[in-house]
């Protein structure tokens, strides 16, 4: 019974119900992107022209996307109000809480000199210099 059965070719409006449901299902599922801008996670590499290339220079007006471009650039505390990752909480607030005083001895431990770590150093010159080899070493 199985050779009895003929297969029926969809009829030309059976196949243009199809076409339009497929498009109906496409089009649903499209977006139209419009707007476009920049990474602002990825570096940019702008690159020189050739030396012996004559073009008239750019002139940048300023537009968005310069904005977004410098935006991108900054450090995250001018970006954002709060840190927006554990690792930026640490330093944050980076400015220091005393303002530094140099001549403060209690904060400010300078290298100075005595009698005694003067005389260590040169005997350390010395030390380290190589020695020159006597006539009587050399036989």
């Amino acid at each position: 019974m199985a050779g009895n059965e003929k297969k029926m070719e969809p009829s030309v409006v059976h196949q243009n119900a199809i076409h339009v449901e497929t498009i109906r299902k496409e089009q649903r599922q499209q977006k139209l992107h419009t707007e476009f801008s920049i990474n602002p996670h990825r570096k940019l590499h702008i690159l020189p022209d050739k030396p012996m290339s004559r073009k008239p220079p750019e002139v940048l007006a300023d537009s968005d996307f310069i904005k977004a471009f410098h935006k991108a650039r900054q450090e995250p505390t001018k970006k954002y109000e709060m840190p927006q990752t554990e690792s930026q909480e640490i330093g944050w607030l980076s400015t220091s809480l005393m303002p530094s005083n140099r001549s403060d001895r209690r904060l400010n431990f300078h290298r100075f000199g005595t009698d005694v770590t003067i005389h260590q150093e040169i005997a350390l010159r010395l030390s380290n210099c190589p020695k020159t080899e006597s006539k009587s070493e050399q036989k």
